[in-house]
C-alpha cells in the first residue's frame, strides 16, 4: 500500500518525508487557501520534495477552463497528478488528459458506479471520501471494497483506489485490508499510527534495565 500525505503544508512533508515513509501528496483548494500561497509555487515546491505523484487540483469547474488549468498544472512537474471532480466536465478533462500521458485524480467519489466512469475515463487514481460518508451514517469503508472488487474482475482498468477523508488509523487498516492501492491522511493521522501504550510500557522498561547496567553503547 502506499501512502499519500493530505496537506498542502511543506514543512510538514519535509518532515515526514524524512521516515521514507510518504509515497505523495494530495493537496486540494481548502489546503491551498490554508497555506496562504500561491498554488503553482506550493506544487512545485512539493513536487521537488516528493518524487510520487503529487495531486494538484483545478478550480474551475467548466471543461474549457478546467482543461486549460490541468494542462497548466501538469507542465509545473513531471510528477503532478491533476486532480479534476468526479462530473460529467470533470471525466471529459480526465479523458483528455490521460490520453495525453497526464496523470488524474478523480475527486469527489461517493459512488461504486462513479468510480467504474473514471476507470472508463482513464483515471489513475480514484479517490472514494470515507470520512464524508461515514459523517452521513453510511460505511465508507463498504465502499472501498466495492471498488477494488469491480476494478479486479477487470484487467484493463488501470485505475489505483486511493482511499481519502481518512479520519483516524482504523480507517488506514481497513482500507489496507480491503485491498486499497493508496491511502492519503493528514500528518496527524500517519503519526497516530506509530502510537500504541505496550509500546511506550515496553521501551520504558527497557531504558530503565539499561538505567541500571551503567554501561554506554558509545
Amino acid at each position: 500500500m502506499k501512502f499519500f500525505i493530505d496537506t498542502a503544508d511543506v514543512q510538514e512533508i519535509r518532515d515526514l518525508a524524512s521516515t521514507g515513509l510518504v509515497d505523495g501528496v494530495t493537496t486540494n483548494p481548502t489546503l491551498i487557501a490554508k497555506s496562504g500561497r500561491k498554488i503553482l509555487d506550493v506544487i512545485a515546491e512539493i513536487c521537488d520534495m516528493i518524487p510520487g505523484p503529487i495531486s494538484a487540483e483545478v478550480a474551475a469547474t467548466d471543461f474549457e477552463t478546467m482543461l486549460a488549468e490541468g494542462r497548466k498544472l501538469a507542465a509545473l512537474r513531471s510528477n503532478v497528478a491533476v486532480k479534476v471532480p468526479l462530473t460529467p466536465g470533470g471525466l471529459k478533462v480526465c479523458k483528455a488528459l490521460s490520453d495525453d500521458g497526464v496523470k488524474v485524480n478523480v475527486t469527489l467519489c461517493f459512488s461504486a458506479n462513479q468510480a467504474i466512469l473514471a476507470a472508463k475515463a482513464g483515471a489513475s487514481f480514484i479517490s472514494p471520501f470515507v470520512g464524508r460518508l461515514d459523517d452521513i451514517g453510511q460505511d465508507g469503508m463498504e465502499l472501498i471494497g466495492d471498488i477494488v472488487a469491480i476494478y479486479n474482475e477487470y484487467p484493463a482498468f488501470k485505475t489505483e483506489v486511493l482511499a481519502a477523508s481518512i479520519r483516524h488509523p482504523i480507517h488506514v487498516t481497513d482500507a489496507a485490508r480491503l485491498g486499497a492501492h493508496v491511502v492519503t491522511m493528514p500528518p496527524a493521522v500517519l503519526r497516530q499510527m506509530y502510537q500504541h501504550p505496550l509500546t511506550d510500557k515496553g521501551l520504558a522498561a527497557f531504558m530503565a534495565d539499561w538505567a541500571k547496567t551503567g554501561q554506554s553503547i558509545l
